[in-house]
């Protein structure tokens, strides 16, 4: 049986793959993606994000989407609040419709980035085990059912625990300190009053030394709450997350001396909590040019969420090279190595802004390195 081949294969079918697919076939070039899920519904797609005038916004003109994702955007969701562990609203910034990061609901933009690649495009159910190379820059890519496909380009867009990155480099992810529980509470205005208020319109931060609350009003009207905790990476191995109560006994014990209106962020919360360990690569992670491979989003610099970056950044990624590859017809290296040059330096930068926020928002003066931030910010 003839091996299947694919000039340019995506492995991940995220905002990042899913933004290079989009601009490649704006300028004529088809791609396969490959992802690992079964189908686009197989699992949700996590919560609100915030949209960035400098990054994702221009990914999405690029791929000539920008019109229908203002059409997505959350009225209101840019509002920001921040509070102490008191639950004393420190500070309370309202949007009015004039800030530079519109909030979408994560989901609808991976649908309409799907929607937006000829039918086909995507290959689902196809979980990648590793990679090869051959020659002349081209490589073999093995799938979990046993079968493979060659590709003259393959681009890894497969997040964090990236199977085509050992192509490039021996890094791999270390765990930051940080680890979320994350818990939703739906339907909120009417089954959580209390939780509604609290939240606001759009983000609430609620901070403290080594701990706090991260949660964001969602369009179909729940909230989505992660609960930080900077413990240690096995803090989570004697914790039961299967049985609610216990694992909601088990995070709230970390905030007794919290206001019983944050405490009930957890405490009300209908169904499971979900225990995650933030992972970064090294700040400044980067790779010598190797033929026929890249990387982009979280597979090239995965970094904590502090600074709000990953998304836009995955689909900055994922426009900047697909133009790079229609700038420079029949010469792939070139185009490579114009790409990489944008984005190690771009990553870099994140990387070391995300971690120090990190830094700011969970330090020992929590929550004032945060409000000395926004006033820094003009807000």
């Amino acid at each position: 049986m003839t091996t299947p081949h694919h000039p340019l294969a995506i492995i991940g079918g995220g905002l990042g793959g899913l933004t290079l697919a989009r601009v490649l076939h704006v300028n004529g070039v088809e791609a396969a993606v490959f992802d690992l899920d079964a189908s686009p519904a197989a699992r949700t797609q996590g919560g609100m994000l915030d949209i960035h005038e400098d990054s994702g916004q221009p990914a999405l003109r690029a791929a000539g989407l920008y019109e229908e994702f203002r059409a997505l955007v959350n009225p209101g969701g840019e509002s920001t609040r921040v509070l102490d562990k008191a639950g004393t609203v420190l500070l309370d910034d309202p949007d009015d419709g004039t800030g530079g990061r519109p909030e979408v609901d994560r989901g609808q933009l991976r649908d309409l980035l799907l929607g937006s690649l000829p039918e086909g495009t995507v290959r689902w159910g196809a979980k990648v085990t590793g990679a090869r190379p051959l020659d002349g820059g081209r490589h073999e890519v093995t799938l979990t059912d046993g079968t493979s496909f060659t590709t003259d380009l393959l681009i890894g867009a497969d997040g964090a625990w990236s199977r085509v990155r050992p192509l490039l480099s021996a890094a791999k992810p270390a765990y930051t300190g940080i680890s979320f529980v994350e818990v939703d509470l739906p339907d909120a205005d009417l089954r959580h009053p209390v939780s509604a208020e609290v939240v606001g319109g759009g983000m609430m931060m609620a901070l403290g030394a080594g701990k706090g609350f991260l949660a964001h009003r969602e369009t179909d009207g729940s909230l989505h709450i992660y609960v930080a905790l900077a413990v240690p990476e096995d803090a989570f191995d004697g914790v039961d997350f299967t049985d609610t109560e216990a694992a909601k006994a088990y995070t709230l014990g970390h905030f007794a001396d919290w206001d019983k209106s944050l405490r009930a962020l957890v405490a009300d919360a209908d169904g499971p909590l979900t225990p995650r360990h933030i992972h970064a690569l090294p700040i400044g992670h980067r790779w010598e040019r190797v033929p026929g491979v890249t990387l982009l989003g979280d597979a090239a610099h995965l970094m904590s969420p502090f600074a709000g970056v990953g998304a836009n950044l995955a689909m900055l990624d994922g426009a900047e090279l697909g133009e790079a590859l229609a700038a420079h017809p029949g010469d792939t290296e070139a185009a490579l190595a114009a790409y990489e040059a944008k984005l190690f330096p771009r990553g870099e930068e994140s990387a070391a802004e995300s971690a120090a926020n990190g830094v700011l928002m969970f330090g020992e003066d929590a929550p004032q390195g945060m409000l000395d931030f926004f006033a820094g910010m003009g807000g």
